[in-house]
């Protein structure tokens, strides 16, 4: 018996499903098309997506609250434009959790090196915020841009921030870090040392302040 005409669409339609079912079952036996590597890389985005993703907004707001004080007595103790003193904290932050280093301390840093000048070069070459040399950091600078971006406060901020961090890493002492990154290891007082850790002292108040404030208001 002859068929109709619905029962030949019908039969090419399931002809075309048929088809279209086996293509995919065997794409999926090949495995993923990404050349070896790829999948890492995607591996990578997500873990910087789910890494860059917002805090708890009280622990957000916590933060702010900490680093917001902590401008405040900057911009007074130094006098210096509170949006200034608000950019380096919020900089200082940034790179302190990038770099594994204490914020607090790159903030004390700062106050003894540059009194938070970010245009500040020394005698001998050192230049913005922390006082970096450039012919001693071109490697790292040159993931910034380049000499040229040293008087970025950000750029200035991360570098010192990173050198810092491998001092540390080298000696396995604070004191001696900091020693080493102002050029005065051979010095026994360790002056620089102490006038970096008397500046945190005056901070740490601050931060310890805010922190029990943004405690009590939750």
């Amino acid at each position: 018996m002859k068929a109709s005409e619905g029962d030949s669409v019908s039969a090419g339609l399931g002809l075309i499903w048929l088809v279209l079912a086996l293509a995919l079952a065997f794409l999926l036996a090949q495995g993923p098309a990404l050349p070896e590597g790829a999948a890492a890389d995607g591996r990578t985005q997500v873990q910087g997506a789910v890494e860059a993703a917002p805090a708890d907004p009280l622990a957000q707001a916590a933060a702010e609250q900490e680093q917001a004080a902590l401008a405040e007595y900057i911009a007074r103790r130094w006098r210096i434009a509170d949006s200034a003193a608000a950019s380096f904290v919020s900089l200082a932050y940034h790179a302190g959790r990038q770099h594994a280093v204490d914020p607090v301390l790159i903030l004390a840093v700062m106050a003894i090196e540059s009194r938070y000048n970010p245009v500040a070069e020394s005698d001998m070459g050192a230049k913005g915020l922390m006082q970096v040399i450039p012919r001693f950091h071109l490697e790292k600078l040159s993931r910034h841009g380049g000499e040229d971006r040293l008087l970025d406060p950000e750029v200035n901020i991360h570098v010192g921030a990173q050198i810092l961090r491998e001092y540390y890493r080298r000696f396995g002492d604070q004191e001696l870090a900091l020693q080493m990154y102002a050029g005065a290891l051979e010095d026994p007082s360790s002056q620089y040392a102490g006038k970096v850790f008397a500046e945190r002292a005056r901070l740490e108040p601050v931060r310890r302040k805010a922190r029990r404030q943004s405690a009590q208001s939750v």
